[in-house]
C-alpha cells in the first residue's frame, strides 16, 4: 500500500502507462513534426483547386495524414508534459507542437471553406465512388452546414473578430484564477486557512457546519464584489452568442449551438420541460437530507456534506481493478477480456507524483491504444473514478478499432454515455455485495449526488442559458441584478425546502462553463442515456447489450441523436429523462429505508 508521495523514477513500471507505444524518445516527435511541414507544404498547393473528383479525394487523405500524425504528436506532448509539469525538457516540446498546430489549424483553414462553394449535389455524386466510403459523413456535413456559411468577404470579418469574441471567456477566467482573492476562513481545527477555489470544495463538503457557513460566505463576499465586472463580463458573452447566431441565420442562439450536434432544440427543452414536472423528487431528497443531517432547516452550504463519512476501507490498485472487472461483467466477456489486458498493458499511470498533473482523464490517438491518468489514493472514489475512465478508454478503444480516422472521434454529446454507465454498473454490483448499512447509504448517497449535480443541477444551468439568451434576442437589457433575480428565482424552484439566501443569487458568476453557451445540458442528457443503457443492460440481456456494443464502436459515423437511438435509447423523447428519474426515486427509497 502506498500511503507517500513517491518520485517517478521510484514508481514501479507496471503502474506507468507505456507512452513508449506512440514514441521511443521524445526526440522522434521532432522527426514527425519536420514530417508535418512537408505534408503542409503539400497541402498548401490544393488551395483555390478543389474542383474535381480526384483532387479533392487526394486532399482529403492527405488531411487525414497530417491530421492524423498532428493528433499523435499532441497527444504524446500533452501526456508527457502531464507525467511532470516541471520538466523544463517536455515543456518546451508541448510548446513546440503547440506551435506547429497553431500553423497547421491556419494553413488548412481554406479547406472547407472552398468546398462549401461547390455545388452541394456535385459533393453528393462524389460520395456515391467506393472510395469516398469513409468521407460520406463528412460530405454530409459540408451540406448541411451551407446555408449557415457566408460570403467570403463576410467570413474573413467575422473569423477577423475571434479573437475579439474570446475576450469574456478569457477576461472570466483571468479574473477567476488569477485575480480574485479571498480571506481566511477557519477550518475544523480553528486555524484559519487561506480560502481558494480547490479548499472550497473541500470545505464545503466539512462535517463542521460554521466551517461550510463561514467558507460560503467569503467566497460569495468576493463575488458580491466584482458582481458588476463579471456581470458585464457574462452580458457581453450571452451578446457576443445571440449576435454571432444572427449573423449566421440561425432563429436563436440555442439554436445554433444544438445544431452542431445536428439536435433539435426540442432535446433541450423537453429535458427542462421533463425536469420541471419531476422536480418534486429533487424536494423529497432535499427533505431526505434534512431528515439525515438532524437540521433544523437546511441551507445551500448544506448539500454538499456527505450523509455517510467516507469508508473507513483502503484499497490496493490491484483491488481496485478486480472490483471494478467484476462490478462490469454485465458488460460481457470480450469487453472484461480487452479492458482486463488494457489496465494491466501500460494504459493506465497510477499514483500522484511530484509535478504529476492533478485529478483524472482519458485520452489517445488513433492507430495507439488509450491512456489513462489516475491519482490513485486508495479510497471508494478511486474505485469509482477507474470505473469512469475505463468507460472513457473502452469508448475510445472500440471506435478507433472499428472506425476510419474521419469518423472514430466521438461528440461531446455522448463522450460521458460510456463513463457514467461503468459507475452505474458497478454502484449495482457494490450494492449486492454489502450487508453492511452504512455501505449501502454510502454508495446510495453517492449515487443520488451524481444525479443531483449532474441532472437536475445542470438542467438549472441550462435554463438559466436560456432565459438570459431569450431575454438578449427579445430586446430585454440585461444587468447584473436582473441576472441575480433570474438565478435566485430558479433556485427558489428547483430547491424548494431549502431555506434560501441572497448569496445564492450570485452563484452564476463563478460559473466558468457559461462561457460556452448551451454546453451543460450535455451533461444531463449524457448521465439520462447512461442510466437508461445500463438498466436496460441490466434488465434486457444479450440483445441490449450487443447494441450498447455497437454504439461504442460507432464512434462519430453518425450524429449523436442517431447513435443513441440504434443503441435503444431515443433522446428526442422525454421518455429517457423519465427513466433516469425512476431510477433516482428507486434509490432515493432505499436509502431512506436505510435510515
Amino acid at each position: 500500500m502506498i500511503t507517500n508521495i513517491k518520485n517517478r523514477d521510484e514508481i514501479e513500471d507496471k503502474y506507468k502507462w507505456d507512452l513508449g507505444a506512440m514514441y521511443k524518445d521524445p526526440a522522434e516527435v521532432d522527426q514527425d513534426l519536420a514530417r508535418i511541414k512537408e505534408l503542409l507544404e503539400q497541402f498548401k498547393g490544393f488551395s483555390g483547386k478543389l474542383n474535381d473528383k480526384e483532387t479533392i479525394l487526394q486532399a482529403l487523405i492527405l488531411q487525414d495524414q497530417s491530421d492524423q500524425l498532428m493528433e499523435k504528436c499532441f497527444t504524446y506532448a500533452h501526456m508527457k508534459l502531464d507525467e511532470d509539469n516541471s520538466n523544463s525538457a517536455a515543456l518546451a516540446l508541448f510548446d513546440r507542437v503547440k506551435s506547429l498546430y497553431v500553423t497547421y489549424n491556419e494553413t488548412t483553414s481554406f479547406f472547407i471553406p472552398e468546398l462549401m462553394k461547390l455545388d452541394y449535389s456535385v459533393l453528393e455524386s462524389y460520395a456515391q465512388d467506393e472510395r469516398f466510403k469513409d468521407y460520406r459523413h463528412f460530405i454530409k456535413e459540408i451540406g448541411r452546414n451551407k446555408e449557415h456559411v457566408l460570403s467570403d468577404a463576410e467570413e474573413k470579418i467575422i473569423s477577423a473578430f475571434g479573437e475579439v469574441a474570446g475576450a469574456p471567456k478569457n477576461i472570466f477566467q483571468i479574473l477567476n484564477n488569477a485575480d480574485l482573492k479571498f480571506g481566511e476562513v477557519k477550518d475544523e481545527n480553528n486555524q484559519p486557512v487561506q480560502l481558494t477555489h480547490g479548499r472550497y470544495n473541500k470545505l464545503i463538503q466539512s462535517k463542521n457546519r460554521e466551517v461550510r457557513k463561514s467558507a460560503y460566505n467569503e467566497l460569495y463576499r468576493v463575488y458580491r464584489s466584482f458582481k458588476n465586472t463579471i456581470g458585464q463580463t457574462y452580458i457581453n458573452s450571452v451578446k457576443k452568442d445571440c449576435l454571432y447566431a444572427r449573423l449566421r441565420k440561425y432563429n436563436s442562439a440555442l439554436e445554433a449551438s444544438t445544431f452542431a450536434d445536428n439536435v433539435d432544440v426540442a432535446v433541450y427543452n423537453n429535458l427542462i420541460k421533463t425536469i420541471r414536472d419531476n422536480v418534486s423528487l429533487l424536494h423529497r431528497y432535499i427533505d431526505f437530507r434534512k431528515q439525515v443531517l438532524q437540521l433544523p432547516e437546511l441551507r445551500m452550504y448544506d448539500l454538499y456534506v456527505p450523509l455517510v463519512t467516507e469508508l473507513d476501507k483502503k484499497y490496493s490498485y490491484e483491488e481496485a481493478v478486480d472490483i471494478v472487472l467484476k462490478g462490469l461483467a454485465k458488460l460481457g466477456d470480450q469487453y472484461i477480456s480487452d479492458l482486463k489486458q488494457g489496465l494491466a498493458g501500460g494504459w493506465v499511470d497510477v499514483y500522484e507524483t511530484p509535478g504529476k498533473t492533478s485529478g483524472a482523464y482519458s485520452t489517445g490517438a488513433y492507430g495507439y491504444h488509450p491512456y489513462i491518468l489516475l491519482n490513485f489514493n486508495h479510497t471508494i472514489n478511486d474505485v469509482f473514478t477507474l470505473a469512469h475512465e475505463a468507460g472513457h478508454a473502452m469508448h475510445t478503444f472500440y471506435s478507433h478499432k472499428n472506425q476510419p480516422y474521419r469518423n472514430a472521434s466521438y461528440t461531446i454529446f455522448v463522450a460521458e454515455v460510456a463513463s457514467t454507465l461503468n459507475e452505474n454498473l458497478l454502484i449495482k454490483y457494490l450494492l449486492e455485495q454489502t450487508n453492511d448499512n452504512k455501505e449501502k447509504l454510502f454508495l446510495l448517497n453517492y449515487n443520488l449526488e451524481q444525479f443531483r449535480t449532474t441532472v437536475f443541477r445542470q438542467t438549472m444551468f441550462a435554463e438559466f442559458e436560456k432565459i438570459v439568451h431569450e431575454q438578449v434576442e427579445q430586446g430585454v437589457s440585461l444587468t447584473p441584478d436582473l441576472l441575480c433575480e433570474i438565478y435566485y428565482d430558479l433556485n427558489k424552484f428547483y430547491y424548494q425546502g431549502v431555506t434560501m439566501d441572497d448569496e445564492i443569487a450570485l452563484e452564476w458568476a463563478r460559473i466558468p462553463h457559461f462561457y460556452n453557451a448551451f454546453y451543460v445540458y450535455k451533461y444531463a442528457t449524457g448521465f439520462s442515456a447512461a442510466v437508461a443503457l445500463a438498466n436496460g443492460i441490466l434488465t434486457g440481456g444479450q440483445e441490449a447489450l450487443a447494441r450498447y456494443l455497437e454504439f461504442l464502436a460507432s464512434g462519430g459515423k453518425d450524429y449523436p441523436i442517431e447513435l443513441l437511438r440504434q443503441a435503444g435509447v431515443d433522446m428526442a423523447t422525454p421518455k429517457p429523462i423519465e427513466d433516469c428519474l425512476k431510477s433516482f426515486a428507486e434509490n432515493l427509497q432505499l436509502a431512506t429505508k436505510l435510515v
